[in-house]
């Protein structure tokens, strides 16, 4: 038996596991703005509509789930395919980051599919199921970020794996702005009433969303930069 190998780049995975949630976002508040679901606004700015209730009822609701279900796949491969790498690039001294990484990164995206799977449907349980989704998607992805900015760091430093100036940066400047956004939340459900609290809410949802893709944009740069793939091979027999 012969057979060839053939390298594939990896860099696209985090790129769509990224993007398809945002895109995803996008044309349901779109689509719902143009129905009439949901006032006509910059939910950035205004905060007058959740990505959650923009993305509710009817055909909004039926493209995001189209997209997003597939993005929690994506993004629970990606942080497995992460995991991988800093063990390879770091031996056993990176062995407990990577099994906190693809922990992580695993219960953040099945809480994904549990938000997107319900998002939509009544009753107290789904509720529950939808709220506690998204609770551990963003606090399992913003954990997980964390954990590997750490441990690029330490890489970096022992000369394992090149952490450029410019993506460390970036993913610093991310890291803080999601945890300023969670921060602000917080101080701002204690003291605000009702109405002030929901408009933060939404504003700091749609914001750390948007954070959370450019730090997987960041990722696909960075698995482009170091040559990220799979090792694909095809044999033939006789």
């Amino acid at each position: 038996m012969s057979h060839d190998a053939h390298g594939v780049p990896l860099w696209p995975l985090p790129m769509a596991a990224g993007l398809l949630p945002a895109v995803a976002a996008g044309i349901a508040l779109v689509l719902a703005t143009h129905a009439g679901l949901v006032p006509s606004c910059n939910p950035f700015i205004e905060g007058c509509v959740s990505i959650s209730r923009a993305a509710r009822h009817d055909l909004p609701n039926h493209v995001f789930r189209a997209l997003v279900l597939p993005a929690a796949v994506l993004q629970a491969l990606v942080w497995l395919v992460q995991a991988r790498a800093l063990h390879v690039a770091g031996g056993a001294a990176m062995r407990r980051s990577a099994i906190a990484l693809a922990a992580l990164g695993v219960a953040a995206g099945v809480a994904l599919v549990l938000y997107g799977s319900f998002l939509g449907t009544e009753g107290a349980t789904y509720r529950w199921l939808r709220h506690y989704g998204t609770v551990v998607c963003f606090g399992g992805t913003c954990l997980a970020m964390l954990v590997l900015g750490r441990a690029l760091q330490r890489l970096h430093v022992i000369g394992a794996l090149p952490l450029p100036r410019g993506h460390e940066r970036a993913l610093l400047a991310l890291f803080a702005a999601i945890v300023a956004l969670g921060v602000v939340n917080a101080l701002v459900g204690a003291w605000a009433d009702a109405a002030l609290k929901d408009r933060v809410e939404n504003v700091t949802e749609w914001w750390g969303s948007l954070g959370l893709t450019l730090a997987f944009i960041v990722l696909a740069s960075l698995w482009r930069r170091w040559g990220v793939g799979a090792q694909l091979s095809v044999g033939t027999g006789r």
